[in-house]
């Protein structure tokens, strides 16, 4: 037996471009299609390169925020073949929020220590810009010092259609009603032809661009993202990531860059379109050392997503390369619709057990990665702030919640 055994099933092209990561040369799409085919002995050196890498370029924290994801209404006549969330405003489980359950939900996370609130919903066709700008007020009116990371560049377009405003000044709008950043989610695959498939009426890649980078320009970040496992080749992977560094070459306006992978069981892009179940464990964890590799020094915060991944096997990304644990959640309806099965919260002190399980130190950050708190002592860790009911609606919103559903169950 000998240690060389290690090395010695390594293909020299794989070991080349593992080199050339770690020595901090640019790895090109073909480098990066080459690793993401990687196999055996292949695929183990390329986690441990990535996980060097993530050492140097991040130390041993792993950051999460304590962050609410919010979703206004679930009404929504895109048709993504991938989405088991959207209704139809006449379905009996459709829902448009009003904004008091907005506030009601904001309140409960600010009390369970919640810095964020990621604000997204359906493209509602009697919307209007007008709403999104009032959702923005409302919350920030209500908690001044909450970030709210809010509206996918679809719901920016959309809004944007209404408004007739430029696009630059729309988004300022926005920015002065209290949105803090957006969430680069609406991507998918950056290639027109499989948007063509999966969402053949979502914007088109040109478009998501467009937006993203606008918003870049005027000084509102985004995060940067990626769903695999469909029906995409490991080619569109590849130039997918290229697309998103050059874009952080010239704007410098992504905080992160998170995988997401396909939840299959309940959309007609699984059941009635030929796509694969989702990603496998090896596609999951070579992702996220791929792109560590391939992005930095542009993008090195790369995010595990634990509702996708699920929590055992997040800890897995973070020794691939990865040195984000995404946040708490406290409600998750997307994935969650889709067939996900890795519940909707994942409280504060459940990631920092994760974290530190896999010998690394938990660090609470805000949603453009400063630093808020960090646990090196495990001893000194701050008691759960999670409820242990339900939390209790105040009587107008549950009236009109009840009412709601009341005249959903009549028009069925």
């Amino acid at each position: 037996m000998s240690i060389d055994r290690l090395l010695a099933g390594i293909d020299p092209v794989v070991a080349r471009i593992l080199d050339d990561a770690l020595d901090g040369r640019e790895l090109s799409s073909d480098d990066a299609l080459r690793l993401l085919r990687a196999e055996g002995a292949d695929h183990h050196a390329l986690v441990r390169a990535a996980d060097l890498a993530r050492a140097d370029d991040k130390g041993d924290d792993v950051t999460f925020v304590v962050n609410r994801n919010m979703n206004f209404t679930n009404v929504c006549y895109v048709g993504c073949s991938f989405c088991g969330f959207s209704r139809h405003k006449d379905d009996a489980d459709a829902f448009d929020h009003p904004m008091e359950v907005l506030v009601e939900k904001t309140r409960d996370a600010v009390a369970r220590g919640a810095t964020e609130v990621c604000i997204q919903g359906g493209i509602h066709p009697n919307k209007d810009h007008t709403h999104y700008r009032e959702i923005l007020e409302t919350v920030k009116d209500a908690f001044p010092d909450v970030h709210i990371h809010a509206f996918s560049p679809e719901e920016i377009d959309f809004g944007h259609k209404k408004s007739g405003m430029e696009l630059a000044d729309y988004l300022r709008w926005l920015v002065d009603a209290g949105l803090g950043t957006m969430p680069g989610t609406a991507a998918e695959i950056l290639d027109d032809e499989v948007r063509g498939v999966v969402s053949p009426r979502k914007l088109g890649k040109e478009r998501w661009v467009e937006i993203v980078t606008t918003a870049h320009s005027i000084g509102l970040p985004s995060t940067s993202t990626l769903m695999y496992g469909h029906i995409e080749s490991p080619r569109h992977v590849a130039e997918h990531l290229g697309l998103l560094r050059d874009i952080q070459k010239a704007t410098g306006g992504f905080t992160e860059f998170v995988p997401l992978g396909f939840i299959h069981e309940k959309n007609i892009l699984f059941n009635h379109m030929d796509a694969r179940p989702g990603s496998s464990m090896l596609e999951d964890v070579g992702l996220v050392a791929v792109a560590r590799l391939f992005l930095r020094p542009w993008i090195t915060n790369i995010q595990v997503s634990w509702v996708k991944m699920g929590p055992k096997l997040a800890q897995m990304g973070l020794m691939a390369g990865a040195n984000d644990f995404g946040g708490t959640l406290m409600e998750e309806s997307i994935s969650r619709e889709s067939g996900a099965d890795f519940g909707e919260n994942l409280p504060p002190e459940e990631i920092r057990r994760l974290v530190r399980e896999v010998g690394r130190t938990p660090v609470e950050r805000s949603t453009t990665y400063q630093t808020l708190r960090r646990f090196d002592d495990p001893e000194k860790d701050p008691p759960s702030r999670e409820p242990t009911s339900e939390p209790e609606l105040s009587g107008p919103t549950r009236w009109r919640l009840a009412e709601e559903r009341k005249a959903g169950q009549a028009r069925h």
